[in-house]
């Protein structure tokens, strides 16, 4: 199923937890009636009336009517729509069609008028994932906390049941937006269970992993606001969990491997820090406005120059109050201090400073990373050891190069992730000297 309009910014990587709200606005509840009532009746004309100006001018009537006449033929008629919540001026409901049940994001300006609309997966709330599923006989999984000045960390330990002397550990870090230990967005409606399989897969070839809820995320929630997160506090927790790693008699190794936007933090935490090798999984190469900058390249020309303006002022050390309504679930004002301070390091510069063995990880069908990224931390440092793994996505999954199909496994916790990547991870801790 393909996604229809992408006017509604809705970027994972860059989502960063906030208050939702449970009530249903009377005028989305408005906005949604008339939608549905305009659609069967497949009057495109008077959906294409209830868009902003600035909607209308980027998708014209002719190309309205032919986007609505593909969904409808996909997946028929809108039968109901049940709000589900809202959550950084985006309500989502669950659009129940003839033939299929989606996701249903939209945004409204003041004046009740469309800016934005888009249509996902849609994955239910209390649907168990693999993470309630019986635990593996061969693993002891054990909560670890770590309290710092600023933060309480939680996270799991993943041992071999069967261990013999001191053994290496992995520490996962996770990608950006708000992800847990297993590497689920809940907010977002993503469960692929990423890192818990990569740690059950581990701790079965002989290698311990600790992996960890990122702040305000899981059971690191607290009354931290969002406005007072920094790129910086990232790289504080893991570097306190390197020291506990390091100190622990267990391990006679201590690996970080950072995912997507988590290797930069490793980057940044590994430093100077007791870290015996380093492992890059699909990892960006670009600083953090480049890298929404490029995936903003499809939005209206509008979208794009105003976040040019935010990027500017951010440059400047300052905050822009002037943010679309496109553009507030990434720019909004609360977490734009966060924006500056991530985008301030460039991971090639970073890179160049690290001293040990490393090992760069990509798949070809990552939506979000390419093999290019690769290729330019490969450039930056020659004597790491590179791995491209065909047909793996951002998620560490089986994938095709087609986005509906991609974006599907991010919702499958039972989809084993790629073998390949077990297998490399496993061989760089253990072959570490």
């Amino acid at each position: 199923m393909k996604k229809i309009f992408f006017l509604l910014t809705l970027l994972a990587g860059c989502v960063i937890t906030s208050p939702a709200q449970s009530t249903e606005p009377a005028a989305y509840r408005t906005a949604l009636n008339k939608f549905m009532r305009y659609y069967n009746r497949n009057q495109a004309d008077s959906i294409f009336n209830m868009f902003t100006a600035e909607t209308k001018a980027q998708i014209p009537a002719d190309k309205n009517q032919q986007m609505l006449a593909q969904l409808q033929s996909q997946i028929g008629g809108l039968q109901q729509a049940t709000f589900v919540g809202m959550d950084e001026g985006i309500a989502t409901y669950k659009a129940d069609f003839q033939k299929s049940t989606l996701a249903m994001k939209i945004s409204l300006n003041g004046r009740g008028q469309i800016g934005g609309l888009l249509f996902d997966n849609y994955k239910a709330k209390g649907i168990a994932t693999s993470t309630a599923a019986a635990p593996d006989p061969d693993v002891v999984e054990t909560p670890i906390t770590l309290k710092t000045l600023t933060a309480s960390i939680n996270g799991t330990l993943a041992m071999p049941k069967q261990v013999s002397g001191k053994i290496p550990v992995v520490l996962i870090i996770a990608s950006g937006g708000p992800t847990d230990r297993d590497g689920n967005k809940a907010k977002l409606n993503q469960n692929p269970d990423t890192y818990k399989q990569l740690a059950i897969a581990l701790a079965k070839n002989g290698v311990a992993s600790a992996r960890y809820d990122k702040r305000l995320v899981g059971q690191n929630v607290s009354a931290a606001k969002e406005a007072e997160l920094r790129f910086d506090d990232y790289v504080d927790d893991a570097v306190a969990l390197i020291t506990q790693l390091h100190d622990d008699p267990k391990f006679s190794k201590v690996v970080v491997l950072g995912h997507s936007e988590g290797s930069l933090v490793g980057m940044l935490a590994a430093n100077g820090q007791p870290v015996n090798g380093f492992v890059m999984v699909e990892a960006e190469s670009q600083t953090g406005d480049k890298i929404l900058t490029e995936q903003l390249k499809s939005q209206p020309e509008f979208v794009r120059n105003n976040f040019k303006a935010i990027v500017d002022t951010l440059r400047k050390g300052k905050n822009n109050d002037k943010v679309d309504a496109a553009l507030y679930s990434i720019a909004r004002v609360s977490v734009q201090p966060y924006l500056r301070s991530w985008m301030r390091y460039d991971p090639t510069r970073e890179l160049k400073k690290l001293k040990i063995p490393m090992l760069i990880i990509q798949g070809t069908t990552d939506l979000q990373v390419s093999t290019a990224d690769a290729e330019r931390l490969k450039k930056v440092k020659s004597d790491a050891k590179m791995l491209i793994v065909p047909n793996m996505n951002y998620v560490l999954k089986e994938a095709p190069a087609a986005t509906a199909p991609n974006i599907a496994t991010y919702n499958q916790p039972e989809l084993p992730i790629k073998p390949e990547l077990v297998s490399a991870v496993v061989e760089f801790a253990k072959g570490l000297k």
